[in-house]
């Protein structure tokens, strides 16, 4: 399987090691404190990583233990990240600075939590603000049937192909989720998906239309059985490999359909995400049962789809309300 790329400016966790002294068994007992809870395994990786740049960049100060951290060192680390310039020039998002200090405030707190060091000087650090922005691109219904139609011109791949499709436009599930779905967890008769461990370990039942269970019927019958390699796993997608879907080869197929239906809109699999959402909102979709179907944990999370279906009403209105079309102000 063939490893992504790293982003210029992005360097491995072994890129900052540190030896056995110092704040490491700190950081070694925190980490098998975050697995023990049940942190994701995702979870546990990156306060991993993220720690161990926070543990170089303070050696490189003399700081080689949690009792020298005060409030005013986390603050220069914040600023730090801050002004930090990556490889290429560009600044770390904001979305990045608070994803490297979440770790460091999780940190700190079960550090005074287990009485490791008096109090916790990261108690009142502020983290950087992330704004929610609007996703760039969203498929038009009549685009996601040029893109669907396309599937017809590749054989039987092609109708696995179009099964994957579908799901992702019927349900809204991510990526990640789709490549783990396996064959008892999509009940095509009842209309049903079962997503296990998405987001935040978390499952959750979302409809399946009935255009896309005939399709994953389809798929399974006449095609998944001269794919699939014994012994058979249960994986419900199954790459030509006989192996499930690696995130990127389903990135990499997505986009190759969309891009073959003439459709000049970046984006892959999430893309039939964000056009579900809106475009069953368009339709008087309640924003909580499309909060239910996507799995997030907030409302907020989802109203940010409510100021994408805003813009479809502003344009009707600039077309329709008169005061608009009239042809000089008062």
């Amino acid at each position: 399987m063939a490893c992504k790329r790293r982003r210029a400016g992005t360097q491995k966790p072994d890129a900052y090691p540190i030896d056995g002294s110092g704040m490491a068994p700190y950081l070694a007992r925190f980490l098998e404190d975050s697995a023990a809870k049940g942190l994701a395994p995702r979870t546990v990786e990156i306060r991993d990583r993220m720690l161990h740049r926070f543990i170089h960049w303070c050696r490189e100060r003399s700081l080689d233990r949690p009792q020298d951290v005060t409030r005013p060192i986390l603050e220069r680390y914040r600023r730090h990240l801050y002004h930090h310039r990556k490889a290429d020039g560009e600044v770390l998002s904001f979305a990045t600075q608070q994803q490297r200090l979440l770790p460091v405030k999780a940190f700190f707190k079960w550090l005074a939590r287990e009485s490791y060091i008096l109090s916790n000087p990261a108690s009142e650090m502020e983290l950087p603000r992330v704004h929610r922005k609007l996703p760039k691109h969203i498929l038009t219904a009549e685009e996601v049937e040029r893109i669907l139609a396309q599937t017809g011109l590749h054989g039987e791949l092609g109708l696995r192909d179009r099964a994957i499709l579908e799901t992702l436009y019927s349900t809204g599930i991510r990526r990640s989720e789709l490549v783990h779905l396996r064959l008892y967890d999509v009940d095509t008769r009842n209309g049903t998906l079962m997503v296990r461990q998405g987001k935040g370990q978390k499952d959750r039942m979302v409809p399946l239309g009935a255009r896309a269970g005939r399709w994953i019927d389809r798929y399974t019958e006449e095609v998944r059985p001269s794919l699939v390699v014994e012994p058979d796993e249960g994986w419900l997608f199954v790459h030509e490999s006989g192996e499930p879907f690696a995130k990127n080869r389903l990135t990499d197929l997505v986009k190759k359909y969309i891009e073959k239906a003439g459709v000049a809109k970046p984006g892959a699999c999430h893309i039939f995400r964000h056009t579900m959402a809106t475009l069953m909102l368009d339709a008087g979709a309640d924003i909580r049962h499309i909060q239910a179907i996507l799995g997030h944990s907030q409302l907020s999370t989802t109203e940010i789809y409510t100021q994408v279906s805003i813009q479809k009403l502003k344009a009707v209105h600039a077309l329709t309300h008169p005061a608009n079309r009239a042809s000089a102000p008062d």
